[in-house]
């Protein structure tokens, strides 16, 4: 259910488009001195994707967002499925509600979230790196070294990278041999 006010997939504007400041970003953390300083631009991150495309859907992401926090995850479902159907094209919708899923190890239901959430923000290392624990739930250990990977390349610093095990001929995302 919506919350009052809200209305149809058609009323829900474009997500903002943070591109430009998140590049900045991506950049900054991959020379990140220490876990620190990478998680303080990591945090910079995470305001631009949970920057909802209007009041609305703000507010069904916060209030989904504080359930899951409470582990009310049957109510941050529901207000995840809200803001997905309210706002079909904003990839945190889908990404909360897979971590609402992958919270409750409904893994095969957390998956397709994570790879629609990759398709409309494919830099979302949140997501990257829930695809690769999902796919650990589903027991797909190659797949999920390839998504981890993916999501080292763009940040380095994931407290995941310590489940990343490159193939002897492989160098760890973001070193050079």
């Amino acid at each position: 259910m919506l919350s009052a006010g809200a209305g149809f997939a058609s009323d829900c504007p474009a997500a903002p488009d943070h591109s430009e400041a998140l590049t900045v970003l991506f950049e900054e953390i991959l020379i990140a001195p220490h876990p620190a300083a990478a998680q303080a631009i990591s945090d910079d991150m995470w305001a631009f994707w949970v920057d909802a495309p209007d009041d609305t859907a703000q507010e069904i992401l916060d209030r989904g967002m504080r359930k899951r926090s409470s582990w009310d995850l049957l109510g941050a479902r529901e207000d995840f499925d809200a803001l997905v159907g309210y706002c079909p094209h904003y990839a945190e919708g889908y990404n909360q509600r897979a971590f609402v899923n992958f919270l409750n190890q409904n893994y095969d239901a957390a998956l397709p979230d994570l790879e629609k959430a990759l398709e409309l923000s494919p830099r979302h290392v949140g997501a990257h790196s829930g695809k690769a624990l999902t796919l650990i739930g589903l027991g797909r250990e190659a797949e999920a070294q390839d998504a981890l990977a993916a999501a080292l390349e763009l940040n380095p610093w994931l407290p995941e990278r310590s489940l990343y095990k490159p193939a002897a001929t492989k160098e760890m995302p973001g070193e050079k041999l």
